[in-house]
Formats: structure tokens, C-alpha cells, sequence
């Protein structure tokens, strides 16, 4: 596994946006490319990385600069695919830009790598693996609540249960992104000098300035949490690495709740997890 390259795993059609550039472009590449984050280059080259979490964090800021993260971790592309591993898990983050001689050339993501890891039969069990503790939505929460909730618990998916407590599905950042909708509105400042008592002043009053401008945010729609929510894939203590690594492929989803025998929620699994899994096989191929 340390011999494989990123170049073997990355994504060389980059879906990326540039600076100057707006959250609307951000928002648009997002959904039409169906990634999570892009990178952001400004004449060429490589300037930072901008995500929907950054977006749902800061839903009135529009410039694109002003996003996203500046000076991202990066990788070259004759790196290996466990040294990404390392830097993805350690920094937790999910997806490192591929620089080759200054130009952005690929990305790599978590996705990308547990999509190798389905094939790699690592037989060891998530036991030891999952995160033991969810941030569960109760399905008729209204969808701005659970957004809110979400970024309070500093959670990219949830797991959904019903009244019964039943484990009835899972919301993620980007099940919100896809239920989102750009407000517009007019907002009035008032910005007024101090009182005067001065008998020059214009008619004894104060000077009163009203200012008018747009503004746009990201808004999430008034429903309940059940009309964004998409069905629940689910893996059990005993699960094998590269089986859920699989199901996770073939799925193309990134968290998996855990449950018990009797279909109890025990956990969440993130694909993030798994690279922990990797690294220590390969640890242990080296001995």
C-alpha cells in the first residue's frame, strides 16, 4: 500500500473556483459537480479550499476569499496513498489538492481512498473504530433547527429517529446544501450623529443617515427534518473494514450509523474512521 501513488486515486478533472469569485459560484459548482469542496485558485495557482460546511458557517458573507480556508495542506501526486491517509486523518479534513511543479493537477479525498479500501479485504472489525457517541435529529425537528443543531455539535451527518426511536434515516451537510435556498432582502442601517445642542444645528436635530443595501444568505427550508432526510445504510459492531468500505462505495455516502442486534443506535462510522484502519494495516504489512 505505501507503493501505491495518490495519482493513482485522485481526480484529475478538478472541479474548482476561482477568486474574485462569489458564494453563488461556490454553491452552484458545488451542487452541479456534487462534491462537498473545491479548490480555489486566483491566476493559476493553488489559493485555498472552500466547503459547504464554510458556506452553512458563514451564510451572509458572498465573497469567495473571505470563505474558504487560505494555504491548504497539499500532497504531490507521487505521494502515497497512506501518507494522504496520515494528513487527511491527523488534520481531520477530507480532501488534499495534488500540486505538481506549482500547478493544481488533482485532489484526493477520503472518498477516494475508501474506495481503494473496499478492494484491499481488511477483514479487522469497526469495534474498535466507530465513534461511540451520535448527534441523533428527531424527525419531525423543522430542517433549520437540525442545521443548527448540526453545526453546534460540529457534525457533517446525523443519524434520524422517529417518535418510537426508531432509527429511521440520516441528514447530512449535504442533503441541507440540497434543501437550501438563497434569501434576498433590504436591510436599513441607521448611523446618526451624537445629539447636538449646538443652535447651528439644522433645525436643533440630529443628522440621520439611513443606508440601504442587499443582502443574501443561505436560508434552509421550512420543513421537517424527514423531507430531507435519504434512507439509512447501517453496519453492526462486527462489520468487517473493507465490507463497509464497500457498502460505502457502492452507496456513495460517508457515515454509516451502527446498531445494536436489536436495530439500537450504538453509533456513527465515518469514512474518516476507516483511514485510521488503513494506516494501521499497513503499519503492521511493514512488520
Amino acid at each position: 500500500m505505501n507503493g501505491i501513488p495518490v495519482r493513482e486515486v485522485m481526480v484529475a478533472d478538478v472541479a474548482f473556483v476561482s477568486i474574485p469569485g462569489s458564494r453563488d459560484m461556490v454553491l452552484k459548482t458545488l451542487k452541479e459537480r456534487h462534491v462537498s469542496g473545491v479548490p480555489v485558485v486566483k491566476g493559476g495557482e493553488l489559493v485555498g479550499m472552500v466547503t459547504r460546511t464554510d458556506l452553512l458557517r458563514n451564510p451572509e458573507e458572498d465573497q469567495t476569499a473571505l470563505l474558504m480556508t487560505r494555504d491548504p495542506l497539499v500532497v504531490h501526486p507521487d505521494d502515497s496513498i497512506v501518507e494522504a491517509a496520515k494528513l487527511l486523518a491527523e488534520n481531520d479534513i477530507r480532501r488534499l489538492p495534488a500540486v505538481e511543479d506549482g500547478a493544481l493537477v488533482g485532489i484526493v479525498s477520503v472518498a477516494d481512498i475508501i474506495r481503494m479500501m473496499a478492494d484491499l479485504d481488511i477483514k479487522r472489525p469497526i469495534e474498535r473504530y466507530f465513534e461511540k457517541t451520535a448527534v441523533a435529529l428527531w424527525d419531525e425537528m423543522p430542517l433549520p433547527v437540525a442545521g443548527s443543531v448540526m453545526e453546534y455539535a460540529d457534525v457533517q451527518a446525523s443519524p434520524v429517529i422517529d417518535s418510537d426511536l426508531n432509527l429511521v434515516g440520516i441528514v447530512s451537510d449535504r442533503d441541507l446544501i440540497n434543501a437550501s435556498v438563497i434569501e434576498d432582502s433590504v436591510e436599513v442601517a441607521d448611523m446618526s450623529s451624537p445629539s447636538d445642542e449646538d443652535e447651528w444645528t439644522w433645525e436643533s436635530t440630529r443628522d440621520t443617515l439611513s443606508f440601504y443595501y442587499g443582502v443574501s444568505r443561505i436560508a434552509l427550508r421550512k420543513i421537517p427534518v424527514k423531507q430531507a432526510m435519504v434512507p439509512a445504510v447501517t453496519a453492526i459492531k462486527s462489520s468487517k473494514v473493507s465490507e463497509c468500505a464497500k457498502v460505502m462505495r457502492k452507496e456513495k455516502i460517508d457515515q454509516l450509523p451502527v446498531v445494536t442486534a436489536h436495530q439500537k443506535l450504538a453509533g456513527m462510522l465515518k469514512d474518516s474512521d476507516l483511514l485510521w484502519a488503513l494506516i494501521e494495516h499497513s503499519l503492521e504489512s511493514e512488520v
